[in-house]
């Protein structure tokens, strides 16, 4: 059973707070150090939440008068511009800006009622419900990223079946593929052709899915673990 939206705002706002208690205490020889993902340092995925929140802040207000607006202004370019240049900040201005970030767009959900989640937006031509599970999944998988004592292992079993489901088109054509958590009755189970079954923890099989490294071991049934298509 899926989550409410009021459980989905709540879960974001947590994650928020987590994030916020992560980089307390964040040097700036911790935040020009390596994060998880391959060529940034947590400066960047700092930035990228910051920008992220500011962005889903604009967008909700402007859903909410009817307007359809740019995730970023100045789309992708603009987007990747701003996280090299905001990720050689000092750790005190990377902790202000993502925790502003966040009250931003926690007010801004404040203002939304339980039809205009279903307002549209661009971000992915859907509507702001959208935007509030894309943001629950960037505060999430981001968190692990940051390599600052949360990590994958860490995921809800509610947030790994939202991300697995969204996750589902990164299974390759050609393929049937099965999840059978070892610790879970979450099954999942898509496409069509060679049948592959992938067993492992919840978490592991859901970081897979994810493109982030696994905790414990996978093991597939047709030997290696599958490569997996791009995120969707």
């Amino acid at each position: 059973m899926s989550l409410s939206t009021e459980d989905v705002v709540a879960e974001v706002r947590e994650g928020h707070a987590r994030i916020a208690a992560l980089v307390e205490e964040l040097t700036d020889a911790q935040a020009r150090g390596d994060s998880a993902l391959p060529g940034w340092s947590r400066g960047h995925v700092l930035t990228h939440l910051a920008d992220l929140a500011r962005a889903f802040t604009r967008v909700t207000e402007h859903a909410l008068r009817g307007r359809l607006v740019e995730v970023y202004e100045g789309g992708r370019p603009a987007r990747n511009a701003s996280i090299e240049a905001g990720a050689g900040r000092s750790a005190a201005d990377l902790r202000a800006a993502v925790v502003e970030s966040a009250d931003e767009l926690d007010n801004a959900w404040k203002q939304v009622d339980s039809e205009d989640w279903q307002r549209p937006v661009t971000y992915r031509d859907g509507v702001l419900l959208d935007v509030l599970h894309c943001r629950w999944r960037e505060v999430e998988i981001h968190a692990a990223d940051l390599a600052l004592g949360r990590g994958v292992a860490d995921w809800s079993p509610d947030f790994c079946a939202h991300a697995l489901d969204f996750l589902a088109p990164r299974v390759p054509d050609g393929m049937a593929l099965t999840l059978r958590p070892d610790d879970s009755d979450l099954r999942r189970q898509w496409g069509s052709g060679e049948p592959v079954e992938v067993r492992g923890a919840l978490t592991d099989l859901t970081a897979w899915m994810a493109g982030r490294t696994p905790t414990g071991p996978l093991v597939s049934s047709s030997g290696a673990v599958a490569q997996l298509g791009p995120w969707p």
